[in-house]
C-alpha cells in the first residue's frame, strides 16, 4: 500500500482519469450535509492565507514563507486502485473508496473556474487543467475529463464540467456546481472590496490536501476500507466485487451492461441476501458466503472470507476469463446456494434434510463442495448419485460430531474431497459421487470417517447432555424417530417438528434425591454414584418428548415414569419403554446399542454408500 498526502493540485494535475466503479451507490451529499460545511473550510483557509500574506507584505517578508505558515486543511481519505491501460496512455484509477469527496471537489473547481471565466481571471487555465486533459493526448472525447462518474451519470457528466452555464435545477451535480460559484464570487470579493481571488484559489490547490492510498498487488481494499469507515458499519466485500467486475466490464468494452447487471446480479439485491449468518465477529453476510464458496469451488483453493476482494482480483487477474462468463456463474451458484440454504429447500426430501442439518450445524466449510455439487449439471450428476453424495458428507461431519472429533481443519478436508470430485466430472467415464465418498473415506486430512463400533462406543461410553448442544441432540434423536417409524411396518407414519421438542432425561438429573441407590456397602454405593453420574447424561438415557408431557411424573418412581412416557405422543425411540421392567445402567446401555445401530442407518458407513453406488 502506498500511502501519501498530497495537495488537491498534486492530485489532479496528472495525466490520469480517476474512474467511479459503474454500479457505486448514487451520488448522495448535499447542501446542508457536506457542501456548505466544505465551501465554511475553503474559506476559512483562504481568509487565513489571504490574512498571513499581508502581514508578511508590510513586513517586507517573503510571502512564500507566509504560505508555508498557514495550517493546511486536510480532507480525510481516498482509496485508489491501479486498472490497466494501454501503453503511452492515460493512467487509470478506479475509486475504491472517496468517489463523493473527489466528485464534489470536481463541481467545486467547476464552480470556482466559472467566476474566474466570468472574471476573465489568468488563473481559469490553472483550475481548467484540474478539470481536465489535455486535448494532445486523449483517444477519445470522454477521456479528457479527469474524474468519469458511474455509468448512471455519464450522459450528465459532460454538461456538467461545460462552459455553458446551466440552470441547477433538476440534478444534484449542477446544484452543487450553481452553490459553488455562488459562494466563489462572495468570497473572492473581500468585505472591504480587496481581491481575493488569488487566495480562494490558492487555499483550495495547494491547501486543501488529502491521504492517497493507491493499492499494491498484495494489497486488500477490503480491510483498507473496514478500517478507514469505521468497524461500526460492516463492509460488504461483494460490493467492491460487484464494483470491480462490472469496471472491468467496461474497460474491456464489453456492451450492454445493464442488461448483464438485471440478468446476472439483480437477484443478489434481494434482501434474503443481506441476512448475516455465523456468530459473534465471524458474522457475514450471505452474500459474501456465496463470494468466497464459489471463488474456492472455482479456483480449487481455500478462500479467505476476511480477504475477499483482493483474492477475487488476483483471480481474475490469473484466469483470463470475460466479466459476463464469471456474472453468469455466479447467477447459476447464487440459484444452487438458495437451494441449499433456503428454509424450503429444494431437490429430494433426503436432500433437504441433509442442507438442512448443515445449516444448523453452521458448518460454512462445506458449503463450496454443497454449492459445487448443485451447480454440475443434471445430465453429468444424476438425481440419485447427487443425493448419495450430499449423504457422504452428511455422513461424515455427523458420525465425527458424535465421535467428538477434530473439525479444526475441515477447510482444507472438503478442498481435498472437492478436487477429487472436480476431476471426476472432468471424465465422462467418472461417477462424481464415487469420487466424494472414496475420498471422504481416504481420510482427507487424516480425518477418518468413523466406523459403526466407534458410534456404537460412543453412544455407550460418552456423556452427550452438556458436551453436545441441546439442539444437535434433538436433530441426532429426532432423525432416529424418524429412521425408527419408517422401518417399523406396524407404526402409524406421525410427524413431528423435532426442533421443538423437549430433551428429557430417563433417570433423572436429580436421581440422588428420587431414585436413590440401594447398597448395603457404602464404598459399592460412592463407587456406583459416581457411575451413574456419567450414564445419567449418555445418548442411552435422553429421549424427546414434547410440551403436553406431565413434567410431574419426570422425577416419580420408574413404573409412573415408562408409562407416561410411552402414551403421551407416538415417538418411537420412546415406544419400548413399556416393556422394561426396571431402568438401570444395563438398560441404559442396551438402549444406547440400539440407538447407535439406527444412527448407522440414518448416517451410513463409507462401505456401505460404496456398495449403494454399485447397484
Amino acid at each position: 500500500m502506498d500511502a501519501n498526502t498530497y495537495s488537491l493540485k498534486q492530485i489532479l494535475t496528472q495525466e490520469r482519469r480517476f474512474v467511479v466503479p459503474t454500479f457505486q451507490r448514487d451520488y448522495e451529499w448535499t447542501l446542508e450535509g457536506q457542501w456548505e460545511l466544505l465551501f465554511d473550510d475553503l474559506e476559512a483557509v483562504a481568509d487565513r492565507l489571504f490574512e498571513a500574506r499581508g502581514y508578511a507584505e508590510m513586513a517586507g517578508r517573503s510571502s512564500s514563507r507566509a504560505d508555508w505558515q498557514v495550517t493546511p486543511h486536510f480532507l480525510g481519505a481516498v482509496v485508489l486502485d491501479q486498472l490497466p491501460a494501454p501503453a503511452g496512455g492515460l493512467d487509470l484509477r478506479a475509486i475504491i473508496d472517496g468517489q463523493q469527496r473527489l466528485t464534489t471537489l470536481q463541481l467545486l473547481l467547476r464552480g470556482i473556474l466559472d467566476v474566474l471565466m466570468k472574471k476573465e481571471s489568468s488563473r481559469a487555465p490553472q483550475v481548467r487543467r484540474l478539470l481536465q486533459n489535455p486535448s494532445d493526448i486523449i483517444t477519445a472525447d470522454h477521456e479528457r475529463y479527469k474524474l468519469w462518474p458511474r455509468r448512471k451519470d455519464r450522459e450528465m457528466w459532460p454538461t456538467v464540467m461545460s462552459d455553458e452555464v446551466t440552470p441547477a435545477a433538476g440534478h444534484g451535480y449542477l446544484e452543487a456546481r450553481t452553490y459553488f460559484a455562488e459562494r466563489a464570487r462572495t468570497a473572492m470579493s473581500g468585505a472591504n472590496g480587496e481581491d481575493r481571488t488569488d487566495a480562494v484559489v490558492d487555499a483550495l490547490l495547494d491547501l486543501f490536501k488529502l491521504v492517497v492510498i493507491d493499492l499494491e498487488d498484495n494489497d486488500d481494499a477490503q480491510v483498507i476500507f473496514e478500517v478507514l469507515n469505521g468497524r461500526q458499519t460492516p463492509l460488504s466485500a461483494t460490493d467492491l466485487v460487484k464494483n470491480l467486475l462490472f469496471l472491468r466490464a467496461e474497460l474491456q468494452d464489453e456492451k450492454q451492461l445493464d442488461d448483464l447487471y438485471d440478468r446476472f446480479w439483480s437477484p443478489f439485491d434481494d434482501d434474503w441476501w443481506k441476512t448475516r449468518k455465523g456468530r459473534g465477529h465471524a458474522a457475514r453476510g450471505r452474500r459474501d458466503i456465496l463470494l468466497s464458496s464459489w471463488l474456492t469451488a472455482v479456483s480449487a483453493d481455500e478462500a479467505n472470507i476476511g480477504h475477499l476482494y483482493s483474492e477475487v482480483r488476483h483471480y481474475l487477474d490469473s484466469a483470463d476469463r470475460k466479466t459476463p462468463d464469471v456474472l453468469a456463474e455466479l447467477n447459476v451458484y447464487g440459484a444452487a446456494y438458495r437451494d441449499v440454504y433456503s428454509e424450503t429447500g429444494c431437490g429430494a426430501r433426503r436432500l433437504r434434510q441433509a442442507y438442512q442439518r448443515f445449516d444448523r450445524l453452521e458448518l460454512l466449510t462445506v458449503t463450496p463442495l454443497l454449492i459445487w455439487l448443485r451447480a454440475v449439471s443434471p445430465e453429468r450428476l444424476a438425481e440419485r448419485d447427487h443425493e448419495l453424495a450430499v449423504l457422504a458428507l452428511e455422513s461424515w461431519t455427523v458420525r465425527r460430531m458424535i465421535t467428538g472429533a477434530n473439525t479444526r481443519t475441515y477447510g482444507k478436508a472438503f478442498l481435498e474431497v472437492l478436487k477429487a470430485a472436480k476431476v471426476a466430472a472432468s471424465n465422462p467415464e467418472k461417477s462424481i459421487a464415487h469420487a466424494i465418498v472414496t475420498a471422504l473415506k481416504a481420510a482427507p486430512g487424516g480425518l477418518g470417517w468413523p466406523e459403526d463400533s466407534e458410534l456404537e462406543d460412543t453412544f455407550v461410553n460418552r456423556p452427550f447432555y452438556g458436551v453436545l448442544t441441546q439442539e444437535r441432540i434433538r436433530m441426532l434423536l429426532g432423525a432416529i424417530d424418524e429412521r425408527m417409524q419408517r422401518d417399523d411396518p406396524r407404526t402409524e407414519p406421525a410427524m413431528f417438528d423435532y426442533d421443538r421438542l423437549q430433551i428429557e432425561h430417563v433417570m433423572p438429573q436429580s436421581w440422588r434425591d428420587h431414585w436413590a441407590l440401594d447398597l448395603p456397602n457404602e464404598d459399592l454405593r460412592l463407587l456406583a454414584a459416581q457411575q451413574r453420574e456419567q450414564l445419567v447424561h449418555r445418548m442411552g438415557n435422553l429421549t424427546l418428548v414434547t410440551s403436553d408431557f406431565n413434567q410431574d411424573v419426570s422425577n416419580l418412581a420408574w413404573e409412573v415414569k415408562r408409562n407416561a412416557l410411552s402414551a403421551h405422543a407416538k415417538l418411537q425411540i420412546s415406544a419400548g419403554f413399556t416393556r422394561i421392567e426396571t431402568w438401570d445402567d444395563t438398560t441404559i446401555e442396551e438402549r444406547a446399542r440400539i440407538l447407535a445401530r439406527f444412527a448407522a442407518l440414518v448416517w451410513p458407513s463409507a462401505d456401505h454408500l460404496i456398495e449403494e453406488l454399485r447397484l
